[in-house]
């Protein structure tokens, strides 16, 4: 079963906290794809990979780059895994339509957005009654992602 982790943003936006939690990924080397609602975040996150730091870029790939099996991160707005990645993130309110393949899966959700958060509740449930091991990750004032609950199909 696959282990998934849900990432509720309140202290800082996406766009600081998905490079972090990407650049972890490929400490432990493993390939991700990150899944977004559109083509224009595909682009708008490929962007922010490239200059999010002074020290230097995030290596990914997106479809108008080609090469997907040369890329370590690959950003999609569709459900493909061309770069056979083993951690698979869901932002910009993206479903999973499933885990099947993953070792890890990452719904990073905006918790100023009650749509949102019904979502990653819902998706919750469902991925814990079909035996997926769940973990619910929120910030502290100091800006360190703590394990606030942990579930799976028997808890």
């Amino acid at each position: 079963m696959t282990d998934i982790f849900f990432y509720h943003l309140e202290r800082q936006p996406l766009e600081r906290v998905l490079p972090q939690l990407l650049e972890r990924t490929l400490e432990r080397g493993w390939r991700a794809v990150v899944e977004t609602d559109s083509d224009d975040r595909v682009e708008a996150l490929s962007t922010l990979l490239w200059a999010y730091t002074e020290e230097g870029f995030l290596p990914h790939g997106t479809a108008r780059d080609g090469g997907a099996e040369d890329q370590p991160v690959w950003i999609t707005a569709s459900n493909d895994n061309p770069n056979k990645a083993s951690v698979r993130f869901f932002v910009g309110g993206v479903e999973p339509s499933g885990f099947e393949g993953l070792e890890r899966a990452v719904l990073v959700f905006d918790g100023a957005d009650p749509e949102a958060v019904e979502r990653a509740r819902r998706i919750w449930k469902d991925a814990r009654d079909d035996g997926h091991e769940v973990s619910y990750w929120q910030q502290d004032e100091s800006g360190r992602w703590q394990n606030k609950a942990k579930s799976s199909s028997g808890s």
